[in-house]
């Protein structure tokens, strides 16, 4: 049987892992490997992909994945998630030994320590979605953002400790294994591999022990000096659940702390051996897992080997040689680069490991998997008992019964989402905004009295009311819808809902040749495109990361929820709700619609399998809801009170001067008219060729708040704008708006993470696109 064979609720055991390259090797590192128990849960809404359960926590994989992986049914779960050991508890709850007690773990230390003054850098490695953002905050009193989805931090980030200015903790990407199978796998990996951090702080989920240590493990063979912090041990033993500290760190070789970052409880002492474990050198005592019986034998041997014959040019690299030893086993070209190994030296290596598959069974990558996970196995068997299932998992599974059913997922989404846009343009959002306009309203005629009553000069007074409140003021009046859509997308996000949409769309988003891991780049997109182009570092392919970042600004971003509130309060006064969720459809559209179109073209093949890990649904944080919501709050306030305010003042002083610096009565004959007045015949056509209008379009591409502040001083007043334009190319111009170029911050973001020819690319494709879906808004409305 394969595994798509099972039906919901059935378990197996692995027989063979077919498939082959990277992804093969990332079934491995996940745990698919021969003799591991596993269990379907249930298909996906429309069929694909499928949700399983092995080592204790769900897996997703697609049909046409699970059909490479061949199994022995079984008639009853035997998986001991299921069924948590009943063994005595007695010795599993001695107190953890204290910083400088010997004797606990056996470690490879130098004779001199570190000189003093000296920075201590840290590694902060760990699997996606254990709490590792949360420790790195708890430990450098950094805000940066914390998430329930698989992959949230994509790029590195750094502090120093609290109370500790000589020391530098970097939080890397979270990766499953060091075998580079995605591109935030490579950047842990490099990082580790070559700025040589002076300690690692590894953090595993104390309630997942079998996947997190095999990362543990891959790490312990860089001989880098580490300390093991075993996060959510309050959720492991408020379920019934205990950990052996002391057997661990004995068997592993290095400290291990039991911590709960969420809590900020055992973080003093986790600070307090890394210090010493770093400064003191002390490496793990641990590097060969292989048993030595006839299973895990040939292992050994081959491995052993392998290292003898590669000492020196292990040494040459700077690569740890038991490290290296083993990524040539799994196949690893990287590794192989860089030991610069001979013709002859690689056919003899090769001879070493054809012969140790021979005596072991089972191929090279499958055979390094398997003695990595026998010994988690063992260790597991000796130092915990796990507990029963948790409350956050039966919750899980009641709340998806709906939220993924077969018949209710796709109206939940579709629910959830209107209710999403409804509470934000039509209730929450909309009364805040209203009270904020009011306010910045009553400042201005307060301003306006003042300055008259002080008798300031005209184009003073005309720089102070008309540039800088009717143009900032404007724009800060939205600040209220942004925050609060910013608000439910992170709410989606901290409860594990976004990882479920991106289960239930995969098979939809195959159609247009992505995975259904884009989903979440994309639905980050309508707060902002930066962080959507961002996270899309954790998709496994470069090419799905080039399709979605092209996608991400078709997803229209809460930047331009102004300029909608703008236009719909003008023309579409008794529809707002109507037009804006309108737009947002008209987006997406023409996002599927280019996604076809390149489809069969610039990006040609398959979109990558669908591997994902599914994590339990969670209350979202006070703290981190509210750290959120400051931060892009903050962000649209410097926004507004910087870039904004520069350009209201320039397209002020170009709106009230000529050439000669005159003041002009009529803005007709100023300087902006006058640079603006050349892209008046292409937007003709659409129905707004108006200067003022190119001009609000041209400030657009600095931040697209800026349209809304550029009109603002330009026209004076919605009246105007009523006068100038019509309901059709009013439409047409929203739909332009939301569709031309994207921001400046997104078209760096675009270059830094694809090169300039792409962002240039991006921002011609997105010209062009909006030219012509204005053009057919404006002939469409023209007709009725």
């Amino acid at each position: 049987m394969t595994l798509n064979d099972l039906t919901a609720g059935q378990s197996a055991t692995v027989s063979t892992v077919g498939g082959s390259g990277s992804l093969r090797q990332h079934f491995l590192d996940m745990g698919v490997v021969p003799g591991a128990k596993i269990k379907l849960i249930k298909y996906a809404p429309m069929g694909d992909p499928i949700e399983f359960r092995i080592h204790s926590y769900e897996l997703t994989l697609r049909v046409a994945d699970a059909k490479k992986i061949t199994i022995k049914k079984e008639s009853v779960c035997t998986e001991t998630a299921e069924n948590p050991s009943s063994q005595e508890t007695d010795v599993l709850v001695k107190e953890h030994p204290g910083l400088g007690e010997g004797g606990k773990y056996h470690v490879k230390a130098t004779e001199n320590p570190l000189p003093e003054g000296k920075t201590i850098t840290f590694a902060l490695a760990g699997n996606q979605n254990c709490g590792k953002t949360t420790l790195f905050n708890q430990l450098t009193g950094s805000n940066q953002h914390v998430g329930n989805f698989p992959g949230v931090t994509v790029d590195r980030k750094s502090g120093s400790i609290i109370n500790h200015p000589d020391t530098l903790v970097t939080d890397l990407p979270g990766i499953y294994s060091l075998s580079p199978y995605t591109s935030e796998e490579i950047v842990s990996r490099q990082f580790i591999l070559e700025e040589k951090p002076t300690g690692i702080i590894n953090i595993v989920d104390a309630t997942n022990i079998e996947r997190n240590l095999y990362l543990s493990m891959q790490l312990m063979e860089l001989e880098v000096p580490m300390v093991l912090a075993l996060n959510m041990m309050d959720e492991l033993t408020g379920n019934g659940g205990h950990i052996d500290i002391n057997a661990m760190e004995s068997m592993l070789g290095i400290p291990v702390v039991p911590i709960s970052a969420y809590k900020n409880e055992g973080i003093d002492e986790l600070v307090g051996h890394a210090l010493h474990v770093a400064k003191y050198q002390e490496r793990p005592g641990r590097t060969d897992f292989c048993d030595e019986s006839e299973n895990g034998g040939a292992v050994h041997r081959c491995l052993h080997a392998i290292m003898h014959l590669i000492y020196d040019h292990a040494e040459y690299a700077g690569i740890p040689v038991r490290f290296a030893a083993t990524k040539l086993v799994e196949g690893d070209a990287h590794v192989m680069e860089a030991l610069a190994i001979s013709k002859n030296e690689k056919e003899m290596i090769e001879h070493i490991i054809v012969q140790m598959e021979e005596e072991r069974g089972l191929d090279r990558a499958a055979a390094i998997a398997d003695m990595r996970f026998s010994f988690i196995e063992k260790l597991a068997e000796k130092c915990v008992v796990k507990p029963r299932e948790s409350a956050e998992r039966e919750r899980s599974r009641r709340i998806d019964k709906i939220l993924t059913g077969k018949y209710t997922a796709l109206p939940s989404f579709a629910a959830i989402m209107a209710l999403v846009f409804f509470l934000t343009f039509n209730v929450v959002g909309a009364g805040l905004q209203q009270l904020l306009e009011a306010g910045i309203s009553f400042l201005t005629d307060a301003a306006d009295r003042a300055l008259s009553a002080l008798s300031v000069n005209e184009v003073l007074h005309s720089l102070v009311i008309d540039g800088i409140f009717s143009g900032v003021g404007s724009v800060l009046s939205f600040l209220p819808v942004i925050v609060t859509l910013f608000f439910f997308l992170s709410l989606l996000e901290d409860t594990g809902y976004m990882a479920r949409i991106a289960f239930v769309m995969d098979k939809l988003l195959r159609k247009l040749g992505l995975s259904g891991r884009s989903i979440v780049p994309l639905l980050i997109g309508f707060g902002c495109s930066v962080p959507g182009v961002m996270s899309s570092r954790t998709l496994p392919s470069e090419r799905d990361r080039k399709m979605t970042i092209m996608l991400i600004p078709f997803m229209s971003c809460s930047a331009k929820l102004p300029v909608y509130a703008f236009f719909t309060a003008a023309f579409f006064p008794s529809y707002p709700a109507l037009v804006m969720v309108l737009l947002y459809f008209i987006g997406i559209a023409a996002g599927i619609a280019v996604a076809f179109v390149f489809k069969g073209s610039l990006f040609k093949g398959e979109p990558v399998p669908f591997v994902m890990e599914l994590p339990n649904y969670r209350l979202p944080g006070v703290k981190n809801v509210s750290r959120l919501l400051w931060e892009k709050a903050k962000d649209f306030l410097q926004k507004a009170f910087t870039v904004i305010f520069v350009a209201t003042i320039v397209i002020w002083f170009l709106q009230t001067f000529d050439v000669h610096l005159n003041v002009v009565e009529d803005s007709q004959k100023s300087i902006l008219a006058s640079a603006a007045g050349m892209l008046v015949p292409v937007f003709r056509p659409l129905g707004f060729g108006d200067w003022r209008i190119s001009t609000a379009l041209i400030a657009g591409f600095i931040a697209k708040e800026s349209v809304v502040s550029t009109l603002s001083v330009l026209l004076g007043s919605t009246a105007v704008l009523s006068g100038l334009l019509d309901v059709p190319a009013a439409f047409a111009l929203l739909v332009f708006c939301l569709l031309y170029t994207p921001c400046v911050a997104a078209v760096a973001s675009i270059n830094r993470e694809l090169g300039a020819k792409w962002a240039v690319s991006v921002v011609i494709l997105q010209c062009a696109v909006a030219w012509l879906c204005a053009l057919l808004a404006h002939s469409v409305l023209l007709l009725f």
